[in-house]
């Protein structure tokens, strides 16, 4: 993907960048709930993004919001798509936030499921996952891939870009909080609080500094249908 960036219009100019546009543009779905939400509170971050945010001197206001951000890894010739990738700012500078949304989607496989039958390309990929995120021995098999990639994406491009932080936030809009156990499983293995709504700052890192959270999104925008892109 180039990056020349037209704005958007309205939520269904989301659609197109999605990798399966029409599988995965539906009401209720993570796709559609999220470019909702976020067109709806533009120029601001979503309210329960600026107070998640806030501790940290975030501010409300964005510079930008990218839909669909790809960020190339070693090891193949995929890149990791991240759903939203904003820069905000601080006191302190620019922050590059890493939206993963969800309503009832699973966090993708497990590290255990990626590393069966893994390829020398997959294995060198997951190498530098870690590299990336300060782990010094591999996690264990149970944890969440999807959620070590997202989280690496933001601190890459918070280094390519000069941002003092970079932030990986789960916006889930699941009324029960569906698959929070297994975000909450993968910030307790950095020494992170798992709490939903609370924003863990990783300890013992250098810049940029890192946070990761779960955020509740407002439900009422699983019930807004945006039309597909014409």
């Amino acid at each position: 993907m180039k990056r020349i960036f037209v704005p958007t219009r309205c939520g269904s100019d989301w659609q197109p960048l999605l990798a399966k546009p029409e599988r995965h543009w539906k009401r209720g779905k993570s796709a559609m709930t999220l470019a909702a939400s976020w067109e709806s509170s533009h120029p601001r971050m979503p309210q329960e993004i600026v107070d998640v945010c806030a501790p940290l001197g975030v501010e409300p206001e964005y510079f930008a919001a990218m839909p669909e951000w790809e960020v190339a890894l070693p090891g193949g010739t995929t890149a990791s798509q991240t759903d939203l990738l904003v820069l905000g700012k601080s006191a302190k500078g620019l922050v590059v936030i890493a939206i993963e949304g969800k309503v009832d989607e699973p966090l993708g496989p497990t590290l255990g499921e990626k590393r069966q039958g893994a390829s020398a390309g997959q294995l060198e990929r997951l190498t530098f996952l870690h590299e990336v995120l300060g782990l010094a021995a591999p996690a264990p098999d149970a944890l969440r891939y999807q959620l070590f990639h997202r989280t690496a994406s933001a601190v890459l491009v918070a280094r390519e870009l000069g941002a003092h932080l970079a932030v990986m936030l789960v916006h889930s809009f699941s009324p029960t909080g569906m698959w929070h156990e297994d975000y909450a499983a993968f910030a307790h293995h950095f020494g992170a609080s798992g709490e939903r709504d609370v924003l863990a700052t990783l300890p013992s890192r250098s810049a940029p500094s890192l946070a990761v959270g779960w955020v509740s999104g407002d439900r009422r925008f699983l019930e807004q249908e945006l039309p597909a892109a014409g």
